[in-house]
């Protein structure tokens, strides 16, 4: 089904005055109303071919990388076109027009009919063109696309004007033009002055993005892709399906705010199913993909049908792919203990019953155990200038914003400074890392009573990819101040008259007491033990009762089924009281609530276990060179009791494959399985190859190879090999 088809199919879903895709052209002769032969004159000055120079200028504006054969050009930077024709061009007295048109119904007054001239009649336009040579008839000509032009697809034709009429090129999609945002000029709003950080955060084609836990880093490969083929043009249409005026994607702040709405496809059929049930019947579970250009190409391919199924990392990881492939630096980021309030009102509340174990019922708030959003770098010509740079935004639809589910941009500065008026959504990102950990208990009657409150547990730790590196970087104090500083207290103060809504003045008994919860590192199907820790600080002798509570729990920190409630400081917990109660990404949270009877004071505590699966071996057989096989065998080992089906593994890496997709019925106990990829890397360079095992009893069981692909003149017989993980 194409564009127009799906748009009548679903009412009109996408206006083809906002469409990049349609187009309406103009006639090869306009005439002008004189008396006079139509068309053009014997022995007239006449157009034989338009050469858009693709190679050369897209070496030069940073885009030889995209799979695309038409010319990519970035705003702001000049380009060459060679202009054929049938006699040599006279500056003085003949008159040439360049016609760039994008959309249907294109005006000059919108930005979406730029004119350029040459010749006698030069006029003043958008974007500006010269003549830069002639050799016998041909003309080379400069075009400069202006710092705020629309970002897309335009149609190119080269006009002879007389004083008869004008007389066009035929419509050519081979001259087609693709403009993009420009970070190399200080012009453009997007602007990066360091060519480290547009190496990262706009030319990197895979990166990785960090999960588990505050206490238990993980992280994957993600592939982004945005170079591949037909990832540019998707990027277009889900813009087009989400009805962006033509006229608003000049603006990047339009751009990312509408692509946050996009993505998801809570509003308007966006991009990508949002899915934290567990069932991903019917589609793809979140765990399970390894990139964002099988999704993109899915999305077009099936007739713009919103893809099932995402979670944040997966609305994340596309993010960075739209964004980075129409020219906006843009890094993913992960946010340890990000609370979840839909309120803005910094407080996070936790629910325990009458004997201190959690109660599920009632506890409607969640700590996520981690979060992925996106920032995005730009100009914010609508705020003060110290809040220009590093933007979150976030297409994780949790909360609406001016009607839509999305969040951003909103300044990373101006957060941390508390100042929360600014558009867009800062109140909410604020919360997110600031809240405060309230924890009630239920008398015999039921009725609430705040018991202890924990200020330091939510936004524990932010982090990105560390430029050039398969590392993090820990960026919290991009966000927030030190816990307990005099600056993160004016912070508070801010937020508050800014409108958020603090804990209010509470005095608490002091228990004098510390509590921890202490538990190694486990792997799944491993007997653990898990320690209490408590601590007097006082001088007095304290008698402590406490109950610890264990459940299964989403990552969102949404619990499944209580499998403990104990009361010792020291137990031993066997794989078969918790295996049967397990959820994707395998986590497991305890809760603590302990009394101090002297003090008639509350303890409370929680922590997160992240269980880690079995190992996904990958292994390289060849020399990694360019046009040259390579083979690559990816081998799983099912180390459990219990039979693995509906088994999908993936194997993905930009510049050396499209996604590769097995399946397995089913994986018996002890059995293993082996999945060899025939590779031809295309291109040099670093290369990361990525596996990822996902079936419904075992989510995302992930490895990569990085490698450096080389030309075959200048490598031996052994490979190069980076690294694995």
């Amino acid at each position: 089904m194409s564009l127009a088809q799906k748009s009548e199919h679903q009412h009109g879903r996408i206006s083809f005055a906002n469409s990049n895709s349609n187009e309406s052209n103009p006639p090869d002769y306009e005439a002008v109303d004189v008396l006079g032969p139509r068309g053009p004159q014997d022995g007239g000055l006449s157009v034989l071919s338009i050469d858009m120079c693709v190679a050369d200028n897209r070496k030069d504006h940073y885009t030889d990388k995209y799979k695309n054969s038409s010319l990519i050009v970035r705003r702001n930077k000049e380009f060459t076109i060679i202009i054929k024709l049938n006699r040599a061009f006279s500056a003085e007295q003949d008159n040439v027009q360049l016609e760039f048109m994008i959309g249907n119904s294109p005006y000059v007054n919108k930005g979406t009919y730029i004119i350029v001239s040459i010749g006698k009649e030069k006029r003043d336009g958008r974007w500006n063109g010269r003549v830069i040579g002639t050799q016998d008839t041909e003309v080379t000509v400069g075009i400069t696309p202006d710092a705020r032009c629309i970002i897309g697809r335009f149609r190119t034709f080269v006009a002879v004007v007389t004083d008869l009429g004008k007389q066009r090129t035929q419509r050519n999609p081979d001259t087609d033009l693709y403009v993009l945002f420009n970070p190399w000029d200080p012009a453009d709003q997007v602007y990066m002055d360091k060519e480290e950080d547009r190496q990262e955060y706009v030319m990197n084609d895979v990166g990785n993005i960090y999960d588990g836990d505050f206490n238990n880093i993980t992280s994957f490969s993600w592939n982004f892709g945005q170079f591949e083929e037909g990832v540019l043009d998707a990027c277009l249409m889900i813009m087009d399906a989400g009805k962006v005026p033509l006229m608003y994607r000049g603006n990047a702040i339009q751009v990312v705010r509408q692509g946050s709405a996009l993505l998801n496809s809570q509003d308007d059929d966006g991009l990508m199913v949002g899915n934290w049930s567990g069932d991903y019947s019917g589609g793809t579970a979140p765990t399970a993909w390894t990139g964002s250009p099988e999704i993109l190409l899915k999305y077009v391919n099936e007739g713009y049908e919103p893809v099932r199924f995402a979670q944040c990392w997966v609305f994340a990881g596309v993010m960075n792919t739209f964004m980075r492939g129409l020219g906006i630096p843009t890094r993913a980021i992960t946010t340890f203990r990000s609370a979840v309030d839909n309120t803005g009102n910094l407080k996070t509340d936790i629910v325990l019953d009458e004997d201190g174990k959690l109660d599920r019922s009632r506890t409607k708030d969640s700590v996520w155990n981690f979060h992925c959003w996106n920032e995005v770098y730009m100009k914010r010509p609508d705020l003060p200038d110290n809040f220009s740079g590093w933007q979150v935004i976030d297409c994780t639809p949790q909360e609406t914003s001016d009607g839509l589910y999305r969040c951003g941009p909103t300044s990373v500065n101006a957060i941390k400074e508390g100042e929360l008026s600014y558009p867009f959504d800062a109140k909410f990102v604020f919360a997110e890392i600031n809240s405060d950990l309230i924890y009630y208990k239920a008398d015999k009657y039921g009725k609430l009573k705040i018991i202890s409150v924990n200020t330091v547990y939510v936004g524990k730790l932010i982090l990105t990819k560390k430029k050039d590196s398969s590392e993090y970087e820990d960026i919290t104090s991009n966000y927030k101040y030190p816990e307990g500083s005099l600056k993160e207290r004016e912070t508070m103060q801010m937020a508050v008259r800014r409108g958020v809504t603090s804990m209010d003045n509470l005095t608490l008994p002091e228990a004098g007491v510390d509590i921890e919860l202490q538990a190694d590192t486990i792997k799944i199907g491993d007997n653990f033990k898990l320690t209490l820790n408590i601590k007097n600080q006082t001088s007095q002798t304290c008698t402590i009762s406490a109950v610890i509570t264990g459940c299964a729990a989403f990552y969102t920190g949404i619990t499944s089924t209580t499998f403990m409630f104990e009361n010792q400081s020291e137990f031993y917990k066997n794989s078969l009281e918790y295996m049967p109660y397990l959820v994707e990404q395998s986590n497991l949270l305890f809760m603590v609530y302990g009394r101090v009877e002297e003090s008639d004071s509350s303890l409370c505590t929680m922590k997160v276990v992240n269980l880690q699966p079995p190992e996904l071996t990958m292994k390289m057989t060849g020399s990694p060179r360019v046009g040259k096989e390579l083979m690559v065998s990816v081998e799983f080992l099912n180390p459990y009791n219990f039979t693995l089906k509906k088994v999908q593994l993936r194997i993905d890496g930009p510049g050396l494959t499209q996604t590769k997709l097995k399946q397995y019925s089913q994986i018996l106990p002890g059995a293993s399985v082996i999945y060899k990829v025939l590779l031809i890397p295309q291109s040099l360079g670093k290369k990361v190859l990525m596996a990822c095992l996902d079936c419904p009893l075992l989510r995302q069981v992930t490895n990569q190879l990085e490698f450096e692909v080389v030309q075959d003149e200048n490598i031996n017989e052994q490979s190069v090999i980076l690294g694995t993980r």
